[in-house]
């Protein structure tokens, strides 16, 4: 029942996705305009950086809100300990999974970077730390956004396996899996040159 409750809170928060909450505001489709992603990174492409930030907060923390919900309903019920733990790590995948597959979008969606960050922040702070340092570090040595993703991931993973063992690692893998699968066009544009730097997307003003 539990690993069920787990499953449907993070899908639905999951579900919530900034970039369609401000697309409607501004009567822009975000998903497919731009280099049609769902998420801060694109909206920052279209609609400017001040817009760009208030998407990733909302992704960022309907991810974190979902794993405190989950945290509250297990330990008013006596669930402790790896058990817990193991649930967490089962919902921040299915938060993932809604952001990039929602229920909202026609199972469609985002890349899921936002949402992680909010994962982190809930998880364990010192996993959070390392991870976004990673993310800020990468990210800015490289002007690509998606280096730095894809070094958080990396962190994510041996941070879990050193703070809580095998089995949550084993959900870091598919989340990594998920997110190298979701940035392919990103890695390919990188190679050809093509892909958008992280500078260029801050110079934009909000419309």
């Amino acid at each position: 029942m539990y690993y069920l409750l787990s499953i449907v809170i993070g899908y639905l928060f999951g579900s919530i996705h900034g970039s369609q909450i401000v697309g409607k505001l501004k009567k822009i489709d975000i998903k497919n305009v731009g280099i049609k992603n769902a998420g801060a990174s694109n909206t920052t492409i279209l609609l400017g950086w001040k817009y760009g930030i208030l998407v990733a907060l909302i992704d960022i923390f309907k991810a974190t809100l979902s794993i405190i919900l989950l945290l509250f309903i297990l330990r008013e019920n006596g669930i402790t300990d790896d058990t817990q733990t193991l649930m967490v790590y089962i919902n921040a995948l299915f938060i993932i999974i809604g952001h990039n597959y929602s229920i909202t979008m026609k199972f469609t969606g985002g890349k899921g970077t936002a949402s992680l960050v909010g994962v982190l922040l809930a998880i364990d702070w010192k996993i959070a730390v390392i991870g976004i340092g990673i993310l800020f570090i990468f990210t800015f040595a490289t002007d690509y956004l998606v280096i730095g993703v894809l070094f958080m991931y990396l962190s994510f993973l041996i941070t879990t396996y050193y703070f809580f063992g095998i089995e949550p690692t084993m959900i870091v893998v598919l989340l990594s899996i998920l997110s190298i699968m979701k940035h392919i066009e990103n890695y390919k544009r990188i190679l050809a040159k093509e892909e958008t730097k992280l500078s260029s997307m801050f110079q934009k003003d909000a419309k």
